[in-house]
């Protein structure tokens, strides 16, 4: 028992200590260009982009990338920021942690 429960512990921890940067994009952008911003500035140091949300509906349009930033420091945020700023179909930045689930 006191091993599962420190093990549920770890996860809980890990958890707490996910943040991403979402990226929200105008309406109607395409799916082509999401993945050309993603990949465009994946480069950033401790920044990773997130695997696209899997549709089941074709119509379904996808507004935002999000990219992992466990690891990153001010300035690689800071990098990540003018790396999407020079995409006009961008239309805003947030930060998130775990904590702001809830």
């Amino acid at each position: 028992m006191l091993v599962t429960a420190i093990s549920g512990c770890a996860k809980f921890d890990a958890a707490l200590g996910q943040q991403w940067a979402v990226v929200n994009f105008t309406p109607n952008t395409s799916v082509a260009t999401l993945l050309t911003v993603r990949a465009a500035c994946s480069h950033v140091p401790n920044v990773s982009p997130e695997a696209l949300p899997k549709s089941r509906n074709p119509a379904d349009m996808i507004y935002s990338v999000r990219y992992r930033t466990d690891n990153a420091t001010d300035a690689d945020l800071a990098r990540l920021q003018q790396c999407l700023q020079r995409f006009p179909a961008v239309a805003g930045i947030d930060f998130e942690d775990s904590g702001d689930a809830g």
